[in-house]
């Protein structure tokens, strides 16, 4: 499903060239993205990759969205009047007006403060638990669990302990978020996953693309989604909005070149 068929940047200029975000598309002043099911944004820092998903969360007014500070806040509307979305249609060649109300804009720090919360309420509970055991060995009076004084409890706990995020506790919340018929904007979404997490979130992309009516821009620049998204691809390193396969991406020839430096370091070794 294609909710979002283009996205035509502004044709307008600053003389200022440090405004944002117009100092971050001046080389591409009125071009076209057209969108498809998985659509990859592939840059360094400051190519616009993030810039891009934040325009398409405001206009669509999906949750998510960043708000921006009150210095570039005027500009930044102003940009996106300036910008002209398209449409897609629906099975019955109805054309589309907006993306379903449970598309989300998914942020890295999203997951991370997510993926942080889940993990210290986790271990918080786990060893509020614990100390609550010890109380009863001793004889002396336990708190109920949920009540009020329990909560108070973990609050205190809370000041004192912390757990980083993991992998798997990523993976389960992209199982939360992502569902069937809706349009996801993914911003880096490898941060934390290994690298056979991030094949199986691809994967599952691919899938939930092909089978569930989903529609994927995703800011990336992972070897392992690149290679795995059935995706259209925009380098927004090089000049204007170019597309390219994957294996001509700067970033994936530098692993290229340096395991192929290294090949007889891996030749005749196992794992």
């Amino acid at each position: 499903m294609i909710y979002v068929r283009s996205l035509r940047l502004s044709g307008e200029g600053r003389r200022n060239p440090n405004l944002y975000p117009y100092n971050v598309f001046g080389s591409r002043r009125g071009e076209q993205m057209i969108f498809e099911p998985v659509t990859l944004l592939y840059g360094n820092n400051g190519s616009g990759k993030s810039t891009v998903l934040n325009l398409l969360a405001n206009l669509l007014g999906i949750q998510g969205s960043e708000q921006m500070t009150f210095y570039c806040q005027s500009y930044f509307e102003k940009y996106q009047r300036e910008c002209v979305l398209g449409f897609g249609e629906d099975e019955y060649g109805n054309p589309i007006s907006a993306p379903p109300k449970r598309s989300r804009y998914i942020k890295s720090e999203d997951i991370l403060y997510e993926v942080k919360k889940v993990e210290r309420e986790a271990v918080l509970e786990e060893e509020l638990e614990y100390q609550q055991k010890l109380q009863e060995k001793a004889g002396k009076k336990t708190l109920k669990k949920g009540s009020l004084e329990w909560m108070e409890r973990m609050e205190i706990l809370a000041f004192a302990q912390e757990k980083y995020s993991n992998g798997e506790t990523a993976m389960r919340l992209f199982d939360d978020f992502l569902c069937p018929d809706a349009l996801f904007l993914l911003d880096e979404p490898e941060t934390s996953l290994s690298p056979a997490n991030q094949v199986k979130l691809a994967e599952t992309i691919n899938q939930m693309a092909r089978l569930l009516d989903c529609q994927f821009i995703i800011a990336s620049h992972s070897p392992f989604l690149l290679g795995t998204l059935t995706a259209k691809i925009y380098n927004l390193d090089r000049p204007g909005l170019v597309t390219c396969p994957w294996t001509q991406l700067e970033n994936i020839r530098y692993f290229y070149d340096f395991f192929q430096t290294h090949r007889k370091e891996f030749d005749g070794t196992k794992p």
